[in-house]
């Protein structure tokens, strides 16, 4: 934690990028499941390397997952679980993610498009929901920033949960992103990349500082 702001990194595939993450003073280190990701990595490759992990918090990134696949990763030693799927998904199919995994670690990212806000059902399910860039071809990894004043509206009208910003973030934008959104909790993927799933070392050490000198303005 950063100036009281919790901070994730996605789409890690390396040992190297998970402990350079973490001698920034990364909260949550986050691998993408999902197989048409440019970022996945087969569960296979994150139990392989997670006994020489660093002790943060591990994030599995899920798009819709079956109970079968769930299960299996709900094995892995994951501490939360991020959900992707399209607003329109039934209710009962959210509700069993919840019931699998607990509302306590279960990270809910609807694909709300705009116009679309949170809706009311879901809040029962979920301690944490995420709000990615919206795109009508996949799931987040757009690189493009989001609907940062919606984000705002959301985390005001429902401040006993809590909201994770992602989508576009980088260190040009992480200060203004900060202002507009008010959010306490940020995902950073593609914007610290020289490639899909490798991390630039130097941009990472830029976000966290300009990170740290927004808060410390703010």
């Amino acid at each position: 934690m950063i100036d009281g702001i919790r901070i994730k990194i996605c789409g890690l595939t390396s040992l190297v990028d998970a402990e350079f993450a973490d001698r920034c003073g990364i909260d949550y280190l986050g691998f993408n499941l999902y197989s048409k990701s440019p970022r996945y990595i087969p569960l296979v490759q994150f139990e392989a390397m997670a006994a020489r992990l660093p002790e943060r918090k591990r994030v599995a990134v899920l798009v819709e997952p079956g109970a079968e696949q769930l299960a299996l990763v709900a094995g892995a030693g994951f501490d939360f679980f991020q959900i992707h799927f399209r607003h329109d998904r039934p209710l009962a199919a959210v509700a069993e993610w919840s019931e699998a995994v607990g509302a306590g670690r279960l990270w809910l990212a609807p694909k709300l498009p705009p116009g679309v806000d949170v809706a009311a059902a879901w809040l029962p399910l979920a301690d944490f929901f995420l709000l990615d860039t919206f795109q009508s071809d996949g799931f987040g990894g757009s690189g493009r920033a989001g609907d940062w004043p919606k984000f705002a509206r959301h985390r005001q009208a429902h401040p006993d949960k809590t909201w994770i910003l992602s989508g576009g973030l980088n260190p040009d934008n992480i200060g203004a992103a900060l202002r507009e959104s008010g959010t306490r909790f940020v995902d950073v993927n593609s914007g610290v990349e020289s490639a899909p799933g490798v991390k630039d070392h130097e941009k990472l050490k830029r976000f966290v500082v300009r990170l740290h000198e927004a808060a410390q303005s703010a």
